[in-house]
């Protein structure tokens, strides 16, 4: 599911590179479609109505359900996609969550926990990911000299690696013994977005700055073009932040993975 978003992409270019078949599925009119090659098939769907779940489900293996970020629907989705797996009788599920589901600060993790709760009802050996946030996410700021945030430059992140989380979420897919199980992934360092410039600039060999800019600033600039929604549940997020970051533990990442997870030295070069 959201094979066209960055994460659905990583993970598309993850089991292609196992040999595995892709059903790569996708909303009508998304950018951004993996390249349809012999081992991809891309098909569309609409996740808020269940169209096309059927038939985009029909003789696969395992699913990968990952739901749009921020979205209000995020919990029915998730129960249309697990009823829809379980009458086309999918035999492994993994599910894409967030670091901290049930961190009651953040609604739209909270949405998350409700949609593991959701899945876990209606199927009987679900694997659930749990992500930080992308290193990658910094990536064009760092490389531009600027990283711009709402919230606070040093409070403490664990960042995980983009394609770590592929490799893990291909893995899982693939092999055998990770039903039922749920994996935090972390990232190796925990580093605040002012450390994280201080780094990015040694690598990249110019001058990175970090700076925090207001909430309101950012809600009216970035976030105007946002639905309410999205941006009440952003600036809730950008609030949790300024208070305690977001840090995961790397041992389950490292365990899966069986090295060292990358840094964010290593994703920069």
């Amino acid at each position: 599911m959201g094979a066209a978003g960055k994460t659905g992409r990583a993970v598309t270019r993850a089991l292609v590179a196992r040999g595995v078949r892709v059903r790569a599925a996708v909303r009508a009119g998304s950018r951004g479609v993996p390249d349809a090659g012999p081992s991809v098939r891309v098909v569309t769907l609409d996740l808020t109505t269940g169209d096309g779940l059927a038939e985009a489900m029909a003789g696969v293996d395992g699913v990968y359900h990952l739901a749009p970020n921020v979205h209000p629907d995020e919990v029915a989705m998730a129960r249309r996609v697990a009823h829809s797996a379980a009458a086309q009788g999918v035999s492994r599920f993994v599910f894409h969550s967030v670091l901290h589901p049930d961190d009651a600060s953040m609604p739209h993790h909270r949405r998350k926990a409700e949609a593991e709760r959701a899945i876990r009802a209606r199927l009987d050996s679900v694997t659930v990911l749990r992500p930080a946030a992308y290193a990658q996410n910094l990536v064009p700021a760092a490389r531009a000299g600027l990283i711009e945030v709402p919230h606070s430059v040093d409070a403490p992140f664990t960042n995980v690696d983009l394609d770590d989380v592929a490799e893990v979420a291909a893995m899982v897919l693939t092999e055998e013994g990770h039903g039922g199980e749920t994996y935090e992934l972390a990232g190796p360092e925990r580093l605040s977005v002012r450390e994280m410039a201080e780094t990015a600039a040694s690598v990249l060999g110019h001058p990175v700055e970090a700076v925090a800019i207001p909430v309101q600033e950012w809600v009216t600039g970035p976030g105007a073009t946002l639905p309410e929604q999205a941006r009440d549940d952003l600036v809730a997020m950008f609030e949790s932040y300024d208070r305690q970051g977001l840090v995961g533990d790397p041992s389950s990442l490292r365990r899966l993975l069986g090295r060292e997870p990358r840094s964010w030295r290593d994703v920069l070069a």
